[in-house]
């Protein structure tokens, strides 16, 4: 079974501008660049055609990748989300209980995480580890650099 992918409305809309520009944009452009390489004649040796093609398939697989994340999207209204614990697309206000560095991070789908944005993704070892936590609870989770331990300071929505 397919996994399914919780966006914001912001997301979808990301997604689907990424898809149109791709089909609509990208493939013609790459289709014109493999039919002028095609008439300068020999194919076998000609390195505009052979890279427009691979380009051609790249693309190709990005926007089947792109038609299969669209299809098993759900979108979720962050009005009707509870607050009392870490969900996605909660806003978390959380303190490493070992340094006392505060960070807010919201959490979000992995096609929407961007960290310099404050968003990680929930499939991240620090957003797996916060969910379901509640404010005052210690968050201990393994990290690259070993165990840390957050507690959870607020809980808002985006």
């Amino acid at each position: 079974m397919s996994k399914i992918v919780y966006l914001t409305p912001e997301g979808l809309k990301k997604l689907k501008e990424e898809l149109e520009y791709l089909k609509y944009t990208e493939m013609p452009e790459i289709t014109k660049r493999i039919a002028e390489a095609r008439d300068k004649g020999d194919l076998s040796e000609n390195a505009e055609y052979h890279a427009a093609k691979e380009e051609q398939v790249r693309v190709n697989n990005k926007i089947q990748e792109l038609q299969s994340t669209l299809a098993r999207v759900r979108i979720l209204d962050d009005k009707d989300l509870d607050t009392s614990k870490v969900l996605i697309f909660s806003t978390v206000k959380i303190k490493n209980v070992n340094n006392g560095m505060e960070k807010t991070y919201t959490l979000v789908s992995e096609s929407e995480a961007d960290l310099a944005a404050g968003k990680i993704s929930v499939e991240s070892p620090i957003g797996k580890g916060l969910l379901g936590k509640e404010v005052g609870d210690i968050a201990e989770i393994q990290v690259p650099a070993g165990i840390v331990k957050f507690e959870i300071l607020e809980i808002t929505r985006e």
